[in-house]
Parts: structure tokens; sequence; C-alpha cells
């Protein structure tokens, strides 16, 4: 781990270190179609690329996941954002924030990084429509100060995009 991101976060607890390990070679055998894992010396930090479903509003588009892990990874959700530029999507600020339950209440630690992945490519597959959420100039101008999505109190009503 790089000493900036080791001066910003806890040290991953073995118990992370092991899933984590395990998970990144699963990923290796088998990834998810449509990403790609950045490969680095940071554990503790993901970059995925994410291209966009065939037949969808995204075909042909790629952006980037960062994904922070905790230190008690898999008991905590990671952090999941996107770069700039994000996506344009009902659900996704335009600061890389996502709206989406698994990230956070609905967490649960049989959850893998893949399965975060596949989460959010349904969510952006599923969209009708490129926008931001309505909300977005509030929720970025409230984030300003490098505040995490995890310190956000989510209302998940909209399931349809």
């Amino acid at each position: 781990m790089s000493s900036s991101s080791a001066s910003s976060r806890k040290a991953l607890s073995k118990i992370a270190c092991n899933r984590l390990q395990k998970e990144l070679v699963e990923w290796q055998v088998n990834p998810p179609s449509g990403f790609k894992h950045k490969v680095t010396d940071n554990l503790q930090r993901w970059v995925i690329e994410v291209n966009g479903a065939a037949g969808t509003l995204y075909t042909n588009e790629t952006y980037q996941l960062q994904v922070d892990f905790p230190e008690h990874y898999p008991m905590e959700a990671p952090q999941v954002i996107f770069l700039q530029p994000a996506p344009l999507h009902p659900h996704i600020y335009s600061n890389g924030h996502i709206c989406l339950d698994i990230l956070y209440d609905s967490w649960s630690p049989a959850m893998t990084v893949s399965s975060i992945c596949i989460s959010i490519l349904s969510m952006l597959s599923s969209a009708t429509v490129k926008q931001c959420p309505e909300d977005n100039d509030r929720y970025v101008k409230n984030c300003r100060n490098g505040r995490s999505p995890k310190q956000t109190r989510w209302w998940f009503h909209d399931d349809k995009v």
C-alpha cells in the first residue's frame, strides 16, 4: 500500500486481506463480463473499468469505478464511486457517488466485488434516460469537503429509471 493511502485509511485486517486476495484470484480466473480490473499494488483500492452493455444507453461507453475497502471488509461495505467523468444516470451523481442500496443499507458480507459490479451494470443497463439525479447540484455542493457517500443518509425510493 502506498504511503498516501496508508495515512488516510486504516490497514486491512487479516480477514479482509485474505478475502480480497481470494476475490482477486477469482476475478482473474472468471471476471464478470464487461469489467476489467486495473492492476495495481494496492489491495485496498481497486480501479475497475466498466464497459456499457450492448443495446443500452451506455453501449460503447467506458467508465471507471474506484472501490475502497475498509479495514473490516467484508463485514463492512466498500466505498464505491465512479471516477470522473461519471455516467449520466438518475442514480449517479456528477461527483461519482452512486445511490444503490447494496452499497449501504442492504450490504451483506456474502457480496463480492463481482456482485457489486454486476448490480451496477444492471442499474446502468435499465436506464431509460441519461440524466443526473434531480437533487444533483444540492447533493454535490454538500459533499464539497470530500464527504464519503457512506456518510449520506440515502433514500431508496425509486427502483425504476
